[in-house]
């Protein structure tokens, strides 16, 4: 069994980290009545880096937390789910300071000590009377306890069957050190950050700058490995806070621990990306591809996402299909160096195509296997050394119903 630098906290939230308190209410922005307003509460100013949606159409939010982050720090993040403040104008950006303002009065910070950020539907103007009362109810219902996370989890839930959760802990210098995440995301979900609203929580001391490095090149290896859908949110983004609480010090590229300490962290944001995957919009199978014998891993990458994206090949996985072809169909059109005489496919244990030739197998034993709830897509390009692995779902009549009819 593969040894890890870190350890796995079974049961681990996003205030597991020390100095972190979490909750959330509903306040009447959803239709139903699950929490629909969240917020993360730092006891100490944190250090904070965030990656951005490359969506040219930017939701409000996105501008008052860039602005926010410009000195590197955090007190708070305050969410709302059931409405994107997106393509909203004037007002809408109006209304994303506003809930930036009235958070901070609430919790007695700065303005610009507040992140935040908002999912849901876009082109519709938030109901802020709503809003400014779920937030002045916010600080009672705060604590650093299971019952403050569960809270906040399910307040940044939109189409999402489950939370998203995942926590690890590393020795740092000899102090433990706790790494947490919370994640939102099941559709409108495609790579290229950012592909959801993800919150990173940890206790470690860290300079601004190693947090941002760690945080971009993590994305690429993860949540920017993913796809449900093909579509990229106007919204979403990933925010990383640290306390410097644990009493190690501090981490840089430099340190003997950054490896562990980088290890815990790709670990949390890998189980949150692969869990958004798993929960995409009416999806009955995660997607696994894993690509190697690329030139290098930026082929690998591509290559992989392309197969993980196709709507072919996401079909073939719902109709439990070995139909291989879709797979090397696109693998062809990624646009990336491939011998056409080298590639080896297996579905699973199931090997189907090989030095680009078909392979005779079992088709029950295929069918079988893809009746299960993950599918395993290797392929093999023999033409390097690049590896990478992406995550996605199967499409299903699910998808297209939910999505139909979302906004009404």
């Amino acid at each position: 069994m593969e040894e890890h630098l870190y350890t796995i906290v079974d049961g681990g939230t996003i205030v597991s980290p020390k100095g972190f308190q979490a909750g959330g209410l509903h306040c009447g922005l959803k239709k139903t009545d699950r929490n629909d307003l969240g917020v993360i509460v730092c006891d100490v100013p944190a250090v904070a880096a965030a990656v951005y949606t490359t969506n040219v159409f930017q939701a409000a939010p996105l501008k008052v937390t860039r602005e926010s982050l410009h000195n590197g720090k955090l007190r708070a993040v305050v969410v709302n789910s059931g409405n994107a403040n997106a393509c909203t104008g004037k007002q809408g950006e109006a209304d994303a300071y506003t809930m930036r303002s009235q958070t901070a009065a609430q919790f007695g910070i700065a303005e610009e000590d507040v992140a935040v950020a908002s999912t849901g539907v876009i082109g519709e103007l938030l109901k802020m009377d709503r809003v400014q009362s779920g937030i002045a109810g916010l600080p009672s219902r705060i604590n650093g306890e299971k019952a403050g996370a569960e809270s906040f989890s399910q307040a940044i839930l939109t189409t999402d069957l489950v939370k998203k959760e995942a926590c690890v802990t590393v020795n740092v210098d000899g102090h433990e050190v706790t790494i947490a995440g919370a994640a939102k995301g099941s559709g409108m979900i495609h790579p290229n950050m950012a592909t959801m609203l993800g919150f990173m929580t940890t206790d470690a001391v860290i300079g601004q700058e190693a947090l941002q490095v760690l945080l971009r090149g993590t994305t690429d290896l993860t949540f920017n490995m993913i796809t449900v859908d093909g579509d990229t949110s106007t919204n979403d983004m990933l925010i990383a806070m640290a306390s410097g609480l644990a009493g190690n010090e501090e981490l840089t590229p430099a340190h003997p621990d950054w490896k562990a300490f980088a290890e815990g962290f790709e670990y949390v944001c890998r189980m949150l990306a692969i869990a958004i995957a798993r929960d995409g919009e009416g999806a009955a199978h995660l997607i696994e591809v894993h690509v190697q014998g690329a030139e290098c891993n930026d082929d690998a990458q591509a290559i992989a996402k392309t197969i993980i994206g196709s709507s072919l090949v996401k079909s073939a996985v719902f109709g439990a299909d070995a139909n291989w072809g879709r797979i090397i169909a696109a693998v062809g059109r990624a646009g990336r160096p491939v011998n056409p005489d080298t590639v080896d496919i297996s579905i699973g244990p199931i090997q189907v195509l090989e030095q680009s030739s078909p392979v005779a197998f079992d088709e029950d034993a295929a069918l079988a296997y893809l009746q299960g709830d993950t599918v395993h897509i290797d392929v093999n390009l023999h033409n390097g050394t690049g590896s990478a692995t992406a995550w996605g779902c199967d499409l299903t009549y699910d998808y297209v119903r939910i999505n139909a009819a979302y906004r009404t």
